[in-house]
């Protein structure tokens, strides 16, 4: 199994200054990569390991490539032709798609040690900080808040630097996954065990068996971010105060981020604890974002990062996480399967055909609990989800505070 493990940087000021110089360098070598790519014939364009055989004559021909070490070197192409890859699936997929643009300094955060060039002295530290070399650039003090554990292998080391001048050190770990705990058979989920999430707009999400969670509250934060905005604003662009507010903002919207995604963590772990197996739309968030209402909120929800965090904790945690068909989920019944059309601002699901009323949010959780049933070939629980909810009556179902599951998400998360 593989996972990562992110830690604060603490560099003196001389390796952060080797760390920005390598930063450049590993930058003007993605782009010659792709200039190297785009100036070969269409027919006999470069591969990943064309160009890795390329890296010694470049070295020599350019003196500043020699101070990268090989590894470093060879991820920064591999990331040129990841990125050439996801570039491939999009248009696969139907979308529209440019080439890959040259990648300019406030663009080019990030190098990554593959398999050596990297040493982690976890004793050298004191009181939770361990120390991490990077070859040709040096020591530097990370805060050490999570060991590694001793099983693991660490199959390469990413230094970054954020908008907010912070560094961070991230590992990138495999481990055998026999201290995992083992997921339930197919043959003993049911609806008592397992649950669909509807991603809300009033909540932040609704659950099959009739419990709502909250939204973060963000409005200071914002409020904030528009005040450091609005000083941004008054700044010269160019000057040293416009740097030192720019900074400003980025901490603020970092803040943010990492609110959301702390919040998130609490949620993702709290719901594969709670459950054997969870059931998630499988939405379009892009197009989501391009729709003039709440559009902010949907950002600030970050539903494919949601999404994401339910998959990863899978075998973490020995939990089922399935995403389904988010097509039609709201209009149908979730006792009859009755389509009822409904504008956004209808907030409740009243069946025309069968009678069924419940809030339009946790109909939506139902019928992703059925359509995950179905795709896993179980069919139909022997209870059906509208038998598991609490009440049909909207006043009667569980809203499960921010902070409940903040605590419940902290054990362990």
């Amino acid at each position: 199994m593989e996972h990562s493990h992110r830690y604060h940087a603490y560099p003196t000021q001389e390796v952060a200054e080797r760390l920005e110089h390598h930063l450049d360098v590993h930058r003007q070598l993605y782009n010659h990569v792709r200039w190297d790519y785009e100036n070969s014939p269409e027919d006999d364009k470069p591969s990943e390991y064309d160009q890795n055989n390329k890296l010694p004559e470049w070295k020599r021909k350019w003196s500043v490539f020699g101070e990268l070490h090989s590894k470093a070197a060879q991820a920064t192409v591999a990331r040129f032709h990841r990125n050439l890859s996801n570039l491939r699936k999009k248009k696969e997929k139907g979308y529209t798609v440019g080439r890959l643009k040259r990648q300019a300094p406030v663009d080019y955060r990030s190098v990554t040690y593959n398999q050596s060039g990297f040493d982690l002295d976890k004793k050298r530290g004191r009181d939770r900080y361990a120390y991490v070399r990077f070859s040709k650039i040096g020591w530097m003090k990370i805060r050490y808040h999570r060991p590694i554990p001793d099983h693991a292998i660490i199959k390469e080391v990413t230094f970054k630097k954020e908008t907010t001048g912070e560094w961070f050190v991230s590992f990138g770990l495999e481990t055998d996954g026999a201290d995992l705990p083992e997921k339930p058979t197919l043959d003993e989920l049911d609806s008592s065990n397992s649950v669909g999430i509807d991603l809300g707009i009033l909540n932040y999400i609704h659950t099959s068996d009739g419990k709502t969670v909250d939204w973060l509250d963000l409005e200071d934060e914002y409020e904030r971010l528009r005040r450091e905005q609005r000083k941004l604003s008054r700044k010269e662009k160019g000057s040293n105060n416009y740097e030192k507010q720019r900074r400003e903002v980025a901490t603020v919207k970092r803040h943010i981020k990492r609110k959301v995604l702390d919040y998130q963590h609490k949620i993702t772990t709290w719901l594969v604890r709670e459950y054997d197996a969870v059931f998630v739309e499988d939405l379009d968030v892009k197009e989501m974002l391009e729709q003039s209402h709440n559009a902010r909120n949907k950002q600030d929800a970050a539903w494919r990062q949601f999404i994401t965090l339910l998959e990863y904790k899978t075998d973490l945690y020995g939990t089922h996480v399935k995403q389904v068909d988010a097509r039609g989920t709201t209009k149908e019944c979730a006792s009859c399967g009755v389509e009822t059309a409904k504008p956004i601002w209808v907030r409740e699901h009243s069946c025309p055909s069968c009678g069924f009323e419940t809030d339009r949010d946790a109909n939506a959780a139902m019928n992703v609990l059925q359509r995950g049933f179905s795709e896993l070939g179980l069919g139909w629980p022997e209870s059906t989800p509208v038998e598991t909810v609490t009440a049909t009556d909207t006043t009667h179902f569980e809203s499960v505070s921010a902070s409940h599951v903040v605590e419940t998400g902290s054990l362990g998360a």
